[in-house]
């Protein structure tokens, strides 16, 4: 282990950060982000094909993301950064859109959001490994009393049935939890934004040779629906949903971040029925009160608890400390 990693792994993002005033909404705000991504998607399909709407959500994030940082004059970061940053960008750039897109083809909008119902547990886990952290029992209890209240709300919403993307749902979690751990890494030592902008800009060059490619052998039908779906899911949910996402996360730890996004597959359900028309159960207040109380279990238990039994200082060594 070197040096960075050592003074990475001992961050308050394994289970908490500095503050909770500014770091719950913010992670808050890129979970209903997100939510609207698979509406988005949806939309975005009915002018593009899936390899198409991919490469093109990801050029326009990247140009969008790499305007800020020229405008900003960031320095490009170290070296030792350039790893995780890829991990960021094969797996939350990448990985996650591309599998998801593919699958949202076969699949509905509400059925795909049961992979969102395990992506808290999975990032949680994810971060446990990685970092060492160590939640207490209630932090658990709670997260897989969440996860099992989303999984049979929507696996009962989608009628109990697997779909033919279900495999690519999956795949989605596994590259998208991976991302979201090694992001909320790199945030304690480098702004959230800087995370998502230069993991963006590292998927500019196939962002480019993928829509040369996509565009000529998929047909575009542009519609208003189409072309709002692709903005949003261009400058929505890949580059602002993830700047405060990762600002959230390096303020109030990774496990702890994670478990807010157990609100979104049922805000996903919202969205779907109000866009999609796509029908939702008389079970949602319900499994929404559950979700909320598990939420609320997770946050409390995760502040009881310190990465190291430290709080943040805002620096980590070697690090160029976190915005606030």
């Amino acid at each position: 282990m070197t040096a960075q990693d050592s003074a990475i792994q001992a961050s308050p993002i394994a289970v908490g950060g500095r503050s909770d005033r500014g770091g719950v909404p913010l992670a808050g705000l890129g979970v209903v982000a997100f939510s609207l991504t698979f509406p988005s998607t949806v939309w975005g399909l009915e002018s593009f094909g899936p390899w198409s709407l991919v490469a093109l959500r990801s050029l326009l994030a990247a140009l969008l993301a790499g305007g800020f940082l020229l405008a900003g004059r960031v320095t490009v970061p170290d070296r030792r950064h350039w790893g995780p940053l890829a991990v960021v960008a094969g797996g939350v750039v990448i990985g996650f859109p591309l599998l998801t897109t593919l699958a949202l083809q076969t699949s509905t909008s509400s059925h795909a959001a049961v992979v969102v119902g395990l992506l808290p547990l999975t990032t949680a886990l994810f971060a446990a490994l990685r970092t060492g952290s160590r939640p207490p029992r209630a932090f658990w209890a709670a997260a897989l009393a969440g996860a099992a209240v989303v999984i049979l709300f929507t696996v009962q919403q989608s009628g109990g049935a697997l779909s033919g993307g279900d495999l690519y749902l999956f795949g989605a979690l596994l590259v998208c939890a991976a991302g979201y751990t090694e992001g909320g890494r790199l945030a304690s030592v480098m702004p959230g934004w800087q995370v998502v902008g230069w993991a963006l800009v590292l998927c500019l060059p196939l962002a480019v040779a993928g829509t040369a490619l996509a565009l000529p052998f998929e047909p575009v039908h542009l519609t208003a629906h189409g072309i709002v779906g692709l903005v949003w899911v261009a400058a929505g949910s890949t580059f602002l949903g993830l700047y405060v996402w990762y600002r959230g996360m390096a303020e109030i730890g990774v496990a702890r971040a994670s478990q807010l996004q157990l609100a979104q597959p049922l805000l996903t359900l919202v969205w779907s029925f109000l866009a999609l028309g796509e029908q939702v159960s008389a079970a949602a207040p319900a499994a929404a009160v559950a979700v909320l109380v598990c939420i609320a279990v997770t946050q409390r238990a995760g502040r009881g608890k310190r990465a190291g039994g430290t709080r943040a200082t805002g620096r980590t060594g070697g690090g160029t400390g976190i915005e606030s």
